[in-house]
């Protein structure tokens, strides 16, 4: 691993990614003394302000959580004198040229750079960084999504940040594959001898991975109208948590052991039939929560044919994972907010208990990413009695609740392990350009059937699970969503 980097940049430090992740990220990083030493934090923006005018923002949005772990004030006082500012427009690469001479001599003892910007900013940014001398071999790039809107957009973006970093210093960042419960799913099934074994299509009869939110656009209007659900989630999110459930199992815990094995699944994707196997739809007015909200084009303030909506019936060729259906679904403005996969396996090929009166569920394995970490496996056990109208038997929970499992470890925001992989140089949390594009591949065919079909979003109301054909998607399989 490479020496960690001396100086990190941070672009779109105004932003508001900065204020509710990034800073308190570091800030909790250095309060458990884990950054280096004399690491000194550049942030940039086009606002114009100055080192103590950035430090007062940053201190109003650190000062809560510095009061929720009481923490003593010198503890802030230290970070925040870490930070320097320095104002730069992305769009005009020679505005950077002022950021490379405050930065002057630290370029050689390593600089990580965090860059939060438009797509459309990514070369200009890269090329004004290579004009500051802030783009030499000393230096890593981490990159925030959107990596493009499609295959050939991905590529565009990837080429022109190949041509200044080589991809060993360049890291790609999904924030899901910072959450520990993410991360718990490698341990999970390759730390334990009891699930492995049962881990292809003999024992799990279908997966099901779905990542609901109760908002609606909330200020990224633009963004999101563009971008709509399967690009937004399923093509970074979604397919990095299928690829985790369905890849072999690496060697070595080591960054390319691990990512070759996900560029396996992603390449085993079949190309689905986008009229059969998925459904789009798009939110009216309703309710979430007891309280009323709009629909999305009345959020929208026009017309749109964007998806809020989509689930999709996925499936792995190979192997292991022949005739499992994996089933995905992610949408705004749903029942609750939550990030979930589900393993169902497969019932027994006998029950001893006909005629008993006692009837058999399968097992099933939960693990619940948000809000709540646990992960929860479904076991039969036989009801406490004398059993003379006949035994019975009923589901059981074996739960294992991170909060309580791990009550004596601090909960840590998802880009607290990210951002501190950057400055080391670890980049097996990370994407890589191969998974990026094999991603897109399966996108893009996804959105070119809906447009030979021509396929528009059905409406669902607010507050409900998607529209109706959403249900019959899994229920023609005989497979009930887990809601």
């Amino acid at each position: 691993m490479p020496a960690p980097a001396q100086t990190l940049l941070l672009f779109g430090a105004t932003g508001d990614l900065s204020r509710r992740m990034l800073l308190p990220s570091l800030f909790g990083l250095d309060a458990d003394g884990l950054l280096p030493k004399d690491l000194c934090i550049f942030a940039t923006a086009r606002t114009e302000t100055d080192d103590a005018g950035f430090r007062e923002t940053a201190k109003t949005a650190l000062e809560p959580i510095m009061k929720d772990r009481k923490l003593d004030r010198d503890v802030l006082d230290r970070f925040l004198a870490r930070i320097h500012y320095v104002p730069a427009d992305a769009s005009k690469p020679e505005t950077l040229q002022r950021l490379g001479e405050a930065v002057g001599s630290r370029r050689d003892q390593g600089v990580a750079i965090f860059l939060s910007t438009a797509p459309s900013l990514f070369e200009p940014t890269i090329a004004g960084l290579e004009q500051a001398g802030l783009a030499g071999p000393e230096t890593r790039l981490a990159l925030e999504k959107p990596l493009g809107q499609d295959l050939a957009s991905s590529m565009e973006i990837n080429d022109a940040v190949a041509r200044v970093f080589p991809e060993s210093r360049t890291f790609r960042i999904d924030h899901y594959l910072g959450k520990e419960t993410v991360q718990n799913l490698l341990a999970l099934r390759f730390g334990n001898i009891l699930f492995e074994p049962l881990w292809n299509a003999t024992a799990i009869e279908h997966v099901q991975i779905t990542v609901s939110e109760t908002v609606g656009l909330e200020g990224r209007t633009s963004y999101f109208d563009d971008m709509g659900s399967l690009r937004d989630m399923v093509q970074n999110h979604m397919l990095q948590l299928l690829a985790l459930v369905a890849m072999e199992a690496p060697a070595q815990f080591t960054a390319t052991a691990i990512r070759d094995e996900k560029v396996k699944v992603l390449r085993s994707l079949r190309k689905l039939d986008a009229a059969k196997e998925s459904v789009i739809g798009q939110y009216t007015a309703g309710a979430v929560g007891a309280q009323p909200v709009p629909g999305y084009l009345d959020e929208l303030g026009k017309p749109s044919g964007t998806e809020t909506f989509v689930a999709v019936k996925a499936h792995v060729d190979n192997w292991r994972w022949q005739g499992v259906p994996f089933y995905l679904r992610t949408g705004k403005r749903l029942p609750s907010r939550k990030s979930e996969i589900v393993i169902q396996f497969k019932p027994v090929p006998h029950s001893m208990f006909e005629g008993r009166g006692a009837v058999l569920q399968p097992n099933r394995l939960v693990i619940s990413i948000q809000p709540e970490e646990n992960v929860t496996l479904t076991m039969m056990s036989k009801v406490p009695g004398l059993d003379r109208d006949g035994i019975r038997l009923r589901e059981v929970p074996l739960q294992i609740g991170m909060d309580n499992a791990f009550a004596d470890v601090r909960r840590r925001i998802a880009y607290e392990r990210l951002l501190l992989d950057l400055i080391e140089g670890e980049p097996t949390l990370f994407v890589r350009r191969d998974e990026v594009e094999a991603q897109w591949e399966f996108i893009d065919a996804i959105r070119e059937g809906w447009t030979l079909n021509s396929m528009s979003p059905r409406n669902y109301p607010a507050g409900t699970w998607g529209p109706a054909a959403a249900i019959a998607l899994t229920e023609r399989d005989g497979v009930t969503w887990n809601d």
